[in-house]
Order: C-alpha cells, then structure tokens, then sequence
C-alpha cells in the first residue's frame, strides 16, 4: 500500500455524536500504520481531547480544523499542513456530518471541509437497533448536499451476521458500498468524563487498545477499499517527495502571541491547548516555555507573558491551593507582566474554586470573581469575542459545568456574541495586567 502518487484524505463522518467515528478513526489509523502507511490525522471543531488519541494512532501531531473559527486562508493552510509527509490524511468529524453553527460554508460542520476541499466522506453507522432502515439513513447524508461525496459506509455495532447482511444488503442497493462492519463490543470503547474522553496520557493501556482496534479493522473493514475512495489533498506533500508542492507555504497565525517568551502552564490540571495556537505563536517569533502548577512551579524567569490554559483544575483545586511557590510567584509575575487564563486557567485566577464536593479551595485572587463546580450548568458552543481592551475580534467556543458562584467587580473582558450574531453581553474579567474568561480562543477573525 505504499508508493501513493500524493498525499490523500477522507472525512470520516457519521449522523450523530456517539456513533462510534473516534474508535473507527482510531483503528483505521492504527491498521493502516501498521500496514506501513504514513498516516496523519485531523479533526474537525473544537476539540482538545481527542486530537490526543489520534495522534496516538498516527504517531503524529494532530491539528485541529474548524470552518467556522478559522478563517479560510488559514482552514486551508492547516489542512495542507496535516497532510504533508503522509500517505494517507483522515479527519474525524465532531457531532454529526452537517452538525455546525452560522452560515452554510462557514458553520463548523465537517460538510464545509468536506465540501471546500473535495474530501470524500466515509459515513459510520451505528445500526445497533435497526437493519434495513439504515439505507434510509446513508442515502438520506449521501443526497443531502450535492458538494459532499458519501463515498463509502462503515456499520458498527453489529448484532450478528444476518443483522450485518441486511444492512449492508438494503445500503448497497442505494449505490453505497459497505467498506466494514464491526461487532457489538464493549472493549472497544475508550473511558470518559464529564468534558468526554479521558486524556491519552491517562490511559494506562493506549498502546494495547490500539492494537486490539487495529486487529478489529484488520478483520471486519476492507482497508484497501477505504484507502482507495480517498482523494489527493490540495497542497500537500506525499510521503515519499522530498520538497513541498507548490502552494504548500505554511499556513497563516492564528492568534497573534500574548509576548516574545511565554510561560505555559502545563500540566494535567492545565492541558487545553491547541497545537495550532501554540505553532503560530511559534512561527510569529515567540519561545514557549512550560512550568506546572501541580508540581508548586513559578513561571519562569525571563518571561514577558504567562498563559493558564483550560483544563480540570477542579480535580486538582486541593493541590492547586497548597502550591504557595506556584501561587506567590504568579502574583509576583502579575504585579509587571500580562498573564491570561482560558476556562480552567479563569478559574484558578479567581478568588476560590469550589470542587464538586462543595469544598472551597482558596485560588490565587488575581481577579475578583469565584467559581464553583457544584453547582454545575453546561455552557457550550462556538463564541465571538471582541476584546474590549483595544477591539480585537477573536473566535473560539466554550465548553463547561462551572460556573460563577461569585462575580467579582473586575471590569469584563470581552463582549461576545454566539454563532448566529446573537450579542450575549460582556463577560470575562481583567484589573490591571490580568484577563481572563471561560472562551477558548482558536483564531482572530477574518
């Protein structure tokens, strides 16, 4: 399966959240791998964990692509990027297929990628309570918008034999091929938590899952039927060519660096960041430089900015509150130097963190406001900040149960608006050279 003439991709896609495209995507990853392919791995929207697990599987970095945040210049360039020196480039959608916000091309559903770049999608249906209807299913995605080519089904959750050629039998007379069917089993399910999966690095035994979804592949999915349906990737570079294709330059910053050296908070309470974010800081001349508050770091010397990403803060709030060295020495940092914080990193900024217990931990009181993760409440989707500092529009999404037990009267930091327009007000908090807000920012807006 080697010696492919360029670099190729597919979007893997199914109709809903659940049905199984993460475990797919993954045993895909890991078979053709196994089978010598150079295989790399994207997904689509906003996403911080599973990019962790399939570059697991790829044994390569995974970008995150996002129609509706990333400006096209930069979507395009980035894709471009996940493909270079690769064989084979697979992008998992987030939710369902045509699943997004905003408008039609800029909604962040992995159609628009789909459909901008010419990617075939291979669908996964989830046929565990049903047969025959899910030709219903599969034509209904393959006609739905005449941009997107359905270029293959892969069923899971198979019942049985006769369950799996009924199916197949019913899709296949759609003019759909069935490219693999794999079985109802539980084994092949990864842990989760309240934001998703767990993390790749908490998983003890990652490398001997990977391997038993590689054997699952290898047994119920025809491999060299799915690597020929996907299609040469614009501006990417093949794995055996040794120079760039022309128009393969590299893809535009997404967010302009908070400074020249950045102090990263970087540990398992602080883990939400995007590799693109952080390689544009790079590429706009930045070094990045990670301390960790779990183990009582300071941000390093000789830094102009410090940065406190999301991550679980709230399983960690006890260790967080005792870390006096981590906590003095950023207020120290404060006192002359910017620091911001996204979600978990807002949080730790704030008063206190309460943990799900009901428990109180004392935070580091750079801004006003306090947080409690007791009194949960989901807040999730794409948001448009307008920085109310010097204007500055950038574009992300929110994705959390905290919530603010105590406001604080530290002015807000941004205005924000949802995907449609909507104006939900502002929001955030900033005092002197400290900001924060629970937005995830993914890029500056076009």
């Amino acid at each position: 399966m080697r010696g492919a003439r360029a670099s190729r991709g597919l979007v893997i896609g199914a109709p809903r959240s659940g049905a199984g495209k993460t475990t797919i995507t993954l045993g895909l990853l890991a078979a053709f791998r196994q089978r010598g392919l150079a295989v790399r791995a994207a997904k689509s929207g906003p996403d911080y964990i599973d990019p962790g697990f399939l570059a697991a599987a790829a044994g390569a970095p995974c970008c995150n692509l996002d129609s509706w945040a990333m400006p096209p210049a930069l979507l395009a360039g980035l894709l471009a990027q996940s493909g270079q020196d690769a064989d084979l480039l697979l992008v998992e959608s987030a939710m369902g297929l045509f699943d997004g916000a905003g408008s039609p091309g800029r909604s962040g559903a992995a159609a628009d990628i789909a459909a901008a770049h010419g990617l075939p999608v291979l669908l996964v249906l989830d046929v565990s309570g049903q047969s025959q209807s899910a030709a219903a299913v599969a034509r209904g995605f393959a006609l739905h918008d005449p941009r997107v080519r359905v270029a293959g089904v892969v069923l899971n959750r198979v019942g049985s034999e006769r369950h799996a050629s009924q199916a197949r039998t019913a899709i296949e007379a759609t003019g759909l091929g069935v490219l693999g069917a794999l079985p109802r089993d539980a084994t092949l399910a990864l842990p989760e938590r309240h934001l998703g999966l767990v993390q790749a690095h908490e998983h003890d035994a990652l490398a001997a899952h990977l391997a038993r979804l590689a054997e699952a592949m290898a047994r119920h999915v025809d491999l060299d039927a799915i690597a020929a349906i996907a299609t040469a990737l614009p501006g990417a570079r093949p794995a055996s060519v040794s120079t760039a294709l022309p128009g393969a330059g590299p893809a535009p910053v997404a967010l302009r660096p908070p400074g020249q050296r950045i102090a990263l908070a970087e540990d398992a309470a602080f883990s939400f960041t995007y590799p693109h974010v952080l390689e544009g800081w790079r590429k706009g001349g930045a070094s990045i430089h990670p301390f960790s508050p779990l183990a009582d770091e300071a941000p390093p010397d000789g830094c102009d900015a410090a940065w406190l990403p999301g991550g679980y803060p709230e399983l960690h709030a006890g260790a967080l509150a005792a870390a006096r060295n981590f906590q003095d020495g950023l207020r120290r940092f404060a006192a002359t130097k910017p620091v911001h914080g996204e979600c978990g990193g807002f949080m730790v900024l704030g008063t206190g963190l309460e943990d799900a217990d009901g428990t109180r931990h004392a935070m580091t009181g750079l801004l006003g406001h306090a947080t409690s993760f007791a009194r949960r409440r989901l807040a999730l989707g794409y948001r448009e900040a307008t920085l109310l500092e010097d204007g500055r529009v950038l574009r992300g999404h929110e994705f959390h149960y905290a919530t603010i037990s105590e406001p604080g009267n530290d002015a807000p930091w941004a205005s924000f608006a949802d995907a449609t327009g909507k104006v939900l007000g502002p929001a955030g908090a900033r005092r002197g050279l400290v900001s924060g807000s629970f937005f995830h920012a993914i890029a500056e807006a076009d």
